[in-house]
């Protein structure tokens, strides 16, 4: 996935991660130099870096939607019912 894919500056922390995301909403598609001004954003990172990143991360959203990447089986904890915590209107 993309949050474990690595650069030549070392992987991907969340930070990392937080900052690309906000650096993809500011410089869209249309953005002159976007991916330099993406790996500015970011901080440690090269434009092509941040260019491969978003690659991954693109093939990552495209196998989720297609159905090829099976939804998690979470198990119940202790007494949280959340169907139960749907139906029920909560009043403020």
């Amino acid at each position: 996935m993309a949050s474990s894919s690595l650069s030549s500056s070392g992987s991907w922390s969340a930070k990392d991660n937080k900052a690309f995301e906000r650096a993809l909403a500011v410089y869209d598609k249309d953005t002159p130099d976007r991916w330099y001004n993406v790996a500015r954003a970011v901080g440690g990172k090269t434009a092509e870096e941040v260019k491969r990143h978003y690659e991954v991360l693109v093939h990552d959203v495209k196998h989720i939607e297609s159905g090829k990447v099976p939804f998690p089986n979470y198990k119940k904890s202790g007494g949280y019912d959340e169907e139960k915590r749907l139906k029920t209107p909560k009043y403020q």
